[in-house]
């Protein structure tokens, strides 16, 4: 400990000249004597030459001028601020805090609440790796006065590492592009553990002049690929790690991939032998034609034109390909057999859906008053086809189908322009097609009740949905079931208060369900015909303790009815002692410690054979609290992290080791201790 010490003591002086040197070259400082009465300096801190006199002709230097940037997502039109928070790392961090993973950083992952499939119509199944993909729904539109970059890099130990760029400008005022990279690689710690994932995303936007065509692009391609190793033949062989002479988990036998040639630590090799590979591409263009009236202001010197839409004419092209795939190159039948009860026949052994699709959308949207963008109503219409192709076993069989599907949307939006209330509805529901009777449907009234008592939003929300395809027959992963499954039907009702006098959030689910479906074993489906009824209340608030120190705490709990097939802790919460504020004028310091604790539950388990986590009621997890520490600090546009976590796996029983693992599923340890190290640096140009 004593050289980690040293660490943090160096580091912390590094910060501190930083901080200082940024002080004395900001002109700031109370110690300088020299004239800096012809001095000043721009929003990025650069010294410039103040102009003298009243002369208007003369040259304006271009870096006086501060960066103007906002954003709003796809289908919003909220304006938002870039978040240069620190205290918050999972705002970076691709895996949220209420989610865990099996093992290593890019592996599959799942919430430690209840989230039901709330999506009407196809849907292929797959949702173990969303978390590490780029989507349509939090794809950014920018406006920006100048262009911005955001670079991005984390290193953490066994190698793991995380790459980010983000680019955006407005070539014109009514034009944007924004250009997003990631990349995750983390060799892991066990066999058949690593990771490879690539994501990348290319949107625009444009307005005409006269500001009645408007479009936007949205290009996104996904690549995921994951080790698979079945979990630990023996979940006691990870405890004794300690005490074995080389402490090495990547000798413990797994229950795929636990031959030489299929498991590799190389860095550089992007070859899993046994694996889920997710591969897709998704295309969207969405253009309007808008018709209303003109407007302008005029000043003294100029005018401003306006338009104001009352109808808008909408299309939506979106065309989407993936690629979901399980492959074993070497696989060892007696394992298949004896842990997943399944006879493996060939060499590979490969399970392989690819989905293509195409929906064209047409809707009409009515504006009733000009000044308010933000109440509109929507009718529009869709057709989609799609089209499937299933690769059994080593590839020597396969199958396709395809289908189509029309559907009828409608929406309805009322956000008041002093921005008290908030109404809004949509539904859309499937006419005919493979998803015909499928609908969603779903309302809400937010109200601001006062700047000291804050806002009420109130929901409702009801789902009728053909299960994941997944379940289907057809499908090439493996599914076995005897019954033919009926439509989902899940209803909703939620609420949530805000009260920013006292930093509290409130929030509330109650899910009512019915035909829910779930896989009960490795390769088993069932499904629920009973009804019942799930509970879920959280409270999220800040304490402040002094002037510097800050305490963030959420606090989760969740009660299901009955034996209902559902897995999730009774209660879960997740805190932040953090010591934060501004010193030195330009040092943001943000430092302390992070607790995630939930109660014994019985977990999960995960079939690497079907992507998919499945109830099990027989293993009970007996974790401890997960804690990290961390420094994290801004010095104008450079953002730095350093984070020592998984602290909790010290056991003093075995001298000075890390070796308590917790277990997110039954056969799959968490990582020992992690170091992890990263920096966000954004540049104005």
């Amino acid at each position: 400990m004593s050289h980690l010490s040293r660490l943090v003591k160096f580091v912390c002086c590094v910060i501190a000249m930083l901080a200082v040197t940024q002080v004395v070259n900001g002109q700031i400082s109370n110690y300088s004597s020299s004239d800096t009465s012809s001095i000043s300096y721009d929003s990025q801190g650069r010294p410039i030459k103040k102009q003298k006199g009243n002369d208007s002709l003369q040259h304006r230097d271009p870096l006086e001028d501060s960066i103007t940037i906002s954003y709003r997502f796809y289908d919003s039109t909220r304006p938002r601020k870039i978040d240069s928070s620190l205290n918050d790392f999972t705002t970076r961090y691709p895996v949220p805090y209420d989610y865990v993973d099996l093992g290593n950083y890019g592996n599959a992952t799942h919430s430690l609440t209840f989230l039901p499939n709330m999506q009407a119509g196809f849907d292929a199944g797959f949702h173990a790796y969303d978390i590490y993909q780029y989507k349509i729904s939090d794809t950014r539109f920018f406006q920006t006065t100048r262009p911005y970059t955001e670079l991005a890099y984390m290193l953490g130990s066994k190698s793991e590492q995380t790459i980010g760029v983000l680019h955006t400008q407005n070539r014109k005022p009514n034009f944007n592009f924004t250009f997003e990279y990631r990349f995750i690689n983390s060799p892991g710690s066990y066999k058949s553990q690593n990771t490879s994932h690539n994501n990348i995303r290319f949107n625009t936007f444009y307005q005409s002049k006269n500001k009645r065509y408007t479009s936007y692009l949205i290009f996104i391609t996904n690549t995921i690929k994951s080790g698979e190793n079945g979990g630990v033949q023996n979940d006691t062989a990870v405890s004794s790690l300690s005490s074995q002479s080389l402490s090495d988990p990547f000798t413990v036998a797994t229950r795929l991939a636990n031959n030489v040639t299929a498991s590799s630590k190389n860095f550089f090799s992007s070859d899993i032998g046994t694996s889920t590979q997710y591969n897709n591409v998704t295309f969207l263009y969405r253009h309007m034609y808008d018709l209303g009236q003109k407007d302008s202001i005029v000043t003294d010197s100029s005018v401003v034109r306006l338009f104001y839409p009352r109808i808008r004419f909408q299309h939506t092209l979106n065309y989407n390909s993936s690629h979901y795939q399980f492959k074993d190159n070497e696989p060892i039948q007696a394992n298949y057999l004896e842990y997943f009860n399944l006879l493996v026949t060939s060499n590979p052994l490969t399970y392989k859906d690819s989905w293509k699709s195409l929906t064209n959308e047409f809707s009409i949207i009515s504006f009733p008053e000009k000044n308010n963008l933000n109440q509109f109503l929507k009718l529009g219409a869709g057709y989609q086809t799609m089209k499937g192709e299933f690769l059994y076993y080593g590839g020597d069989t396969t199958f396709g189908t395809s289908f189509n599907n029309i559907y009828g949307d409608a929406e309805y939006r009322n956000r008041t322009r002093n921005q008290r209330w908030d109404i809004a509805a949509a539904a859309r529901l499937y006419l005919t097609g493979a998803y015909s009777g499928d609908y969603s449907a779903q309302a809400s009234i937010k109200g601001v009740l006062g700047a000291k008592i804050g806002s009420i939003q109130l929901g409702f929300q009801n789902v009728n949905r053909t299960p994941s395809y997944i379940y289907n027959n057809t499908s090439s992963f493996p599914s076995l079931s005897g019954i033919n499954f009926k439509k989902e039907n899940t209803t909703r009702l939620f609420a949530n208060v805000e009260i920013p006098a006292i930093q509290l959030r409130l929030t509330g689910d109650f899910y009512l369900l019915n035909n829910y479906t779930y896989f009960d074993g490795f390769i088993n489906a069932n499904q629920d015909t009973s009804l019942f009824t799930l509970l879920h209340v959280s409270a999220q608030k800040m304490f402040k303790l002094s002037k510097y120190w800050h305490w963030y705490t959420t606090v989760h709990l969740q009660q299901k009815t009955g034996d209902a097939p559902v897995n999730v802790p009774l209660a879960y919460t997740t805190n932040r002692l953090v010591y934060e504020g501004n010193f030195f004028k330009n040092l943001f310091l943000a430092t302390g410690m992070e607790l995630r604790y939930y109660l014994p539950y019985k977990a999960d388990s995960y079939s690497p054979l079907t992507g998919q986590f499945f109830y099990q009621n027989s293993w009970t997890t007996s974790n401890r609290p997960d804690i990290n520490v961390f420094l994290h600090f801004r010095i104008k546009s450079f953002k730095g992290f350093l984070r020592l976590e998984n602290i909790n796996t010290f056991d003093p029983t075995q001298g000075f080791s890390f070796s308590k693992y917790n277990f997110a599923a039954q056969h799959y340890p968490q990582r020992g201790m992690v170091f992890r190290y990263g920096i966000w640096w954004n540049f104005v140009n």
